[in-house]
């Protein structure tokens, strides 16, 4: 049985955030089916040939369970990607009748002069269906209830499968990834994958184009991406004791998931649950604050330093954030000594105790991170708070030591050009390209990003997922220094079955499934991500070429940059064609360099 959510009330919006004050969070109850909308059309299947049909498909967009695909039938691929570059393709099964134990067989790529990708370098996922509350590409989402009464299957989480099976009028999506060796000979390559089931096999074409340029590691990239993580919620989901080995274990293969994107940020919490207890697993603080009987403060950095420690362990390690010195509320949780219970207290940033305490506390904090070799690349974390607040938190934060660094994630404020070492805008509430210049000039960074707005460009479960490559351009196009988003993995009741949330829109609040399995959004965000790099290195390189040719195939790929700046309507197939432009001009001057 699956589980279902119930009805609730909307709470109040501000700043996109839901006043959790106003919500009553629903029953849960068990029941044996959901009733899905479709929009199936039962004579398309009576018109399908029999047996098991296999095609490639676009990865751009989504197919749906009970639906026959709508596409051109192709047992051929090809691509084009540099040394070191990921390049996915998307496998489609469906059957009129019940089709048995489908599996996969790659064979190694060949170049004509005998070079091999081996097979090893495929990775095959079966794309899961999960439940979502808006039908595909709506544009209504709000931050809160959703209109629609009716359920929708969406594909998108990723599931390793030796083999599976294919109930009749059904589809089965499959999600090929071919990660190109750094040491590959350029050239062209040719295998193939053969798909077995019983009674049946396609043979599928793969052709791939190894161009000269090498990408570089993840590690290296200069996108900044920052998604906000919670490790006690893997401990839940898993029913493991919070900073157990085991946890810690399961953790680190989470972890290596961000860090295989490029992950550039590592999220902390100073505050116990700073987010007003709006998840189902809420976050907790990592450094404990004790109040001892004198009157005096204590902090423990144990949690803290062991998470940490633990993300740079795979390679996040540029940058670390502390939230928050101005949580939901304004409340602040410590252990009191004399009572051996736990206070809360609301601190007003504008306060006497906020300005006392904060100033207690960043003095201990500093050291810490001093002797850590730490405090250079944290920053104090900021998120989503009228402009008064937010000028208050920094006035004390920088009054206490002027090398501290601040990030902040919000709408963009004049006032707050000049005081924020990271200045992350909500896309739509955004400063113009100068701005993001100008703060470049002095040495600042500037992103980005959505939540449960805009409808789009998003990463919803039911948003198109060319959407989540598109962004890759926006952020290129802006200037920006990369991209955030909320939640990695703030999950619901049964985030492997059901990505609906009872405050936000299916996929808002996640972009990796437990066990560290990753999804078609989070896989065309780390696609957009890869086109940042190779443009980024792409404009440098020709720049500094003096082949004519060279010169003006970067001139037109900097001329169609702008398309990305002016971009509104959001038509899959529009934002698609103008994706595939820009990649066809970057493969291009990637022969030729």
């Amino acid at each position: 049985m699956l589980l279902f959510l119930g009805s609730f009330a909307t709470g109040q919006v501000y700043n996109g955030q839901i006043d959790i004050s106003k919500i009553q969070r629903p029953a849960y109850h068990y029941q044996s089916e959901y009733t899905f909308d479709t929009t199936l059309d039962p004579a398309a299947w009576t018109k399908q040939e029999k047996g098991m049909q296999v095609s490639f498909a676009s990865t751009d967009q989504s197919y749906f369970r009970s639906e026959v695909p709508k596409l051109q039938k192709t047992t051929s691929w090809s691509g084009a990607g540099w040394r070191g570059e990921r390049l996915n393709a998307l496998v489609l099964v469906w059957c009129t009748d019940t089709v048995e134990q489908v599996h996969f067989v790659p064979t190694d790529l060949k170049s004509s002069s005998g070079k091999l990708i081996s097979s090893n370098s495929l990775k095959l996922n079966m794309v899961r269906y999960v439940v979502g509350n808006y039908p595909y590409g709506a544009r209504d989402v709000t931050c809160g209830e959703s209109p629609y009464k009716g359920l929708y299957l969406m594909p998108d989480r990723f599931e390793e499968f030796d083999r599976f099976d294919v109930p009749g009028k059904s589809v089965r999506p499959v999600w090929v990834s071919l990660d190109i060796p750094a040491s590959t000979p350029a050239g062209e390559y040719s295998g193939k994958i053969e798909v077995k089931a019983a009674g049946y096999t396609a043979m599928l074409d793969l052709k791939i184009t190894v161009q000269q340029p090498i990408l570089p590691k993840p590690h290296e990239w200069k996108h900044r991406l920052d998604l906000w993580q919670n490790p006690w919620v893997v401990a839940v989901e898993n029913n493991l004791k919070p900073w157990s080995a085991e946890h810690k274990l399961l953790l680190k293969k989470h972890l290596q998931l961000y860090a295989d994107a490029g992950g550039s940020y590592i999220t902390t919490y100073a505050v116990h649950s700073p987010w007003a207890d709006n998840s189902y697993n809420i976050e907790g603080g990592m450094i404990g604050w004790l109040k001892r009987k004198n009157g005096s403060w204590k902090f423990d950095y144990s949690i803290f330093d062991e998470y940490v420690q633990l993300a740079m362990s795979v390679g996040i390690d540029k940058a670390i954030t502390i939230y928050t010195p101005v949580p939901w509320g304004h409340r602040f949780r410590y252990l009191d000594e004399a009572t051996g219970t736990y206070q809360t207290v609301a601190w007003a940033p504008t306060t006497p105790e906020f300005k006392s305490f904060w100033n207690i506390f960043l003095t201990d904090l500093k050291k810490h991170l001093e002797q850590k070799g730490w405090f250079n690349k944290t920053y104090i974390g900021i998120n989503e708070n009228a402009l008064e607040e937010t000028l208050a938190a920094i006035k004390v934060v920088k009054g206490h030591s002027p090398k501290w660094k601040i990030t902040y994630a919000g709408n963009w404020h004049a006032e707050l050009e000049n005081l924020l070492d990271d200045y992350c805008f909500l896309y739509g509430e955004e400063s113009s390209v100068e701005v993001v210049k100008r703060r470049a000039a002095k040495g600042f960074t500037t992103t980005y990003y959505n939540c449960c707005n805009p409808p789009v460009p998003n990463n919803f479960v039911f948003s198109p997922p060319i959407e989540g490559r598109w962004m890759g351009w926006y952020t290129s196009a802006h200037k920006y220094d990369g991209y955030l988003r909320w939640a990695y993995d703030a999950w619901p009741a049964d985030p492997n079955r059901d990505a609906r949330h009872e405050l936000w829109a299916a996929g808002d609040c996640f972009l990796v499934y437990p066990g560290g399995n990753s999804c078609v959004r989070f896989e065309k965000i780390r696609e957009g991500i890869v086109d940042y790099e190779k443009l980024r290195i792409v404009q440098e390189l020709a720049a500094k070429s003096a082949k004519k040719e060279i010169k003006e195939f970067l001139q037109q790929l900097n001329r169609h940059m702008e398309i990305f700046l002016v971009e509104k309507e959001f038509n899959s197939e529009k934002i698609k064609a103008d994706v595939d432009k820009g990649r066809a001009l970057i493969a291009e001057i990637s022969s030729k360099l």
